[in-house]
């Protein structure tokens, strides 16, 4: 079985350090650095190439608006020559609220930018010289002054609505799903195979504990901020049978904040969108993520309790995989 990590938001620089050093005496396939609002993931992945010397690496993810491709495309040749071509280069379009309340940038098109971007990408990591010119970006005579070590870095992009699902499957290398109900995430995966093979990731919540208690809190805590601070999840998976769960979610946070919102979130929901329990469960509900098609399952770490001790429960459930 494929495993792969993800490691961050709710850890600490320091944090991230000690799992990636847990993880360099085991055999994972991959080691998945996010970038939200906190850390800026180039520079950790860039350190963690000196940690981990086996797993490949990946960004998860790069938003197309803050960075412009050509200058994305100098991070990823960067990062595959310290790790010695074992990059993955994670994009996404973030949302609205973030690029232009954080970014100040204008969120327009992101179908047609995330083209536009994956196709710079692809020409300046090649190595070849890049003159471009599309509706957002217009490149003359650009070239990288390094070789890269590989003539293609695989990419992935993180999809959530039909239309970027499918741009993924025409374009991407690879797809990164997040919070998609089981059930549904394996008609799509079912369905968009059938046009053409591509790598299946899905990052998923992990919560464990030997005090199921503990982990069911802590993933309905994670659940609850995606859903009240997420548009684009909140109606993703109001559509998708959660309507009356995510209203009351987000009513909550509306009226209180984040505080207590996560007492709206019914178990069944957990138990459909996270990987939460005991290691022993944990584990074998992993294994229906990976018979509904998900090629590789991308646990996203959230500590319960203190963040070694939890880490390394986590990795003791998954050894026999990882060897």
């Amino acid at each position: 079985m494929r495993i792969g990590f993800s490691l961050g938001s709710l850890l600490s620089i320091t944090e991230i350090i000690k799992c990636s050093k847990i993880l360099s005496y085991y055999d994972p396939d991959s080691i998945w650095i996010p970038e939200t609002w906190g850390m800026e993931c180039s520079s950790i992945l860039s350190a963690v190439t000196q940690i981990a010397k086996k797993p490949k690496l990946g960004s998860s993810i790069i938003n197309i608006y803050s960075r412009t491709p050509s200058l994305v495309a100098m991070h990823a040749v960067t990062i595959d020559t310290l790790s010695n071509g074992r990059l993955i280069l994670g994009l996404g379009t973030s949302s609205k609220a973030i690029v232009e309340d954080w970014h100040g940038l204008e969120f327009k098109k992101p179908l047609q930018r995330m083209r536009e971007y994956v196709e710079i990408v692809r020409q300046v990591t090649s190595g070849n010289k890049v003159s471009y010119r599309g509706e957002f970006f217009h490149l003359r005579n650009f070239n990288l002054l390094t070789k890269p070590v590989r003539n293609k870095i695989p990419i992935y992009l993180a999809a959530v609505n039909k239309k970027m699902v499918e741009l993924t499957w025409e374009i991407g290398d690879g797809i990164i799903f997040y919070l998609r109900p089981l059930d549904e995430m394996r008609n799509m995966i079912i369905t968009m195979q059938k046009k053409k093979k591509i790598d299946v990731a899905c990052q998923l919540i992990t919560c464990v504990s030997n005090d199921t208690e503990k982990a069911i809190t802590k993933a309905k805590k994670t659940i609850a901020f995606y859903v009240s601070v997420g548009k684009i999840y909140r109606e993703f998976l109001a559509k998708n049978g959660y309507e009356r769960e995510t209203r009351e979610i987000f009513e909550e946070y509306e009226k209180v904040g984040l505080g207590e919102s996560y007492k709206f979130v019914p178990d069944y929901m957990v138990d459909s969108l996270a990987l939460c329990g005991t290691p022993d469960y944990m584990r074998k509900k992993l294994v229906q993520y990976v018979r509904a098609g998900v090629d590789l399952p991308i646990l996203q770490f959230n500590p319960v309790g203190d963040v070694t001790e939890s880490f390394k429960l986590l990795v003791s459930a998954l050894e026999s995989d990882m060897t």
